[in-house]
């Protein structure tokens, strides 16, 4: 039986890769189709083409950017409302549309904390998501927006409490907020180090965030050991949809 189709839906580039890129390129090796979406930055921007570059390390196909502005970089769609202050309807109908288009058992995205940091174009995704999942399937919603289609899984990406204060530690800037939950909801604990060389070059593929010292660039400053004890390991917290999933649509461990 072939691996689950997987769609990731995140707020920037390089949320694709810190996040999910380990379990991106286990479906994808396992001969998956694998897609991500990105709420953030233009198509013509630098970062849109970091982002297809680290998609092509993990075989997820190319770019699909809603080309909203990101919520501390107004550069990153000038023309663009920032992603927290689009219209909820009009960003719900965008996301709902590539569900239907690309048809995915799972649906990957960014825990309602919006991951250990709590940024706010995280938390909004998260929203958008979860809303974009259950409309899909909802044959008078969004009629123009295609088939109506019904993911079987919706995993959070997170992180438990044990391992957040030590990546805490290591890779979130001083004095900032840290977002975890217990560590007896995780859903699935991924062991991604079979594809974590892909996982960091993917990651790294984010040059202009390695220069500038975001959390990519913390990343490249640590030793290999260190950033694959950071690294090697995937947490997700599986969303309620209201019925049970066929077992085939589990995340691929």
């Amino acid at each position: 039986m072939s691996a689950p189709s997987l769609l990731g839906v995140f707020a920037h580039p390089d949320d694709e890769s810190l996040s999910a890129g380990g379990v991106l390129a286990r479906h994808a090796e396992a001969g998956a189709r694998t897609a991500v979406i990105t709420a953030t930055w233009a198509e013509t921007t630098h970062r849109a083409e970091e982002l297809a570059d680290a998609l092509r390390i993990l075989g997820a196909g190319e770019p699909r950017l809603l080309g909203y502005a990101d919520a501390r970089a107004p550069q990153s769609a000038p023309d663009r409302a920032r992603w927290v202050e689009a219209p909820l309807d009009e960003a719900v109908r965008h996301l709902v549309a590539h569900i239907r288009e690309f048809r995915p058992d799972i649906v990957v995205t960014h825990d309602a904390y919006g991951g250990l940091t709590g940024h706010p174009d995280h938390v909004h995704t998260h929203r958008v998501t979860v809303l974009a999942v259950q409309a899909a399937g909802m044959e008078y919603l969004c009629p123009e927006a295609g088939t109506p289609w019904t993911p079987s899984a919706l995993y959070l990406a997170t992180h438990p409490h044990s391992a957040a204060r030590d990546m805490g530690a290591r890779l979130v800037r001083k004095g900032r907020a840290m977002y975890s939950i217990p560590d007896e909801q995780i859903s699935a604990t991924i062991d991604v180090r079979p594809w974590l060389e892909q996982k960091l070059r993917a990651v790294m593929a984010h040059r202009s965030e390695v220069e500038r010292g975001a959390l990519p660039g913390r990343l490249a400053a640590l030793t290999p050991a260190a950033r694959e004890e950071l690294m090697a390991t995937e947490w997700y917290l599986r969303h309620a949809l209201g019925r049970p999933a066929p077992p085939q649509t589990e995340l691929t461990m």
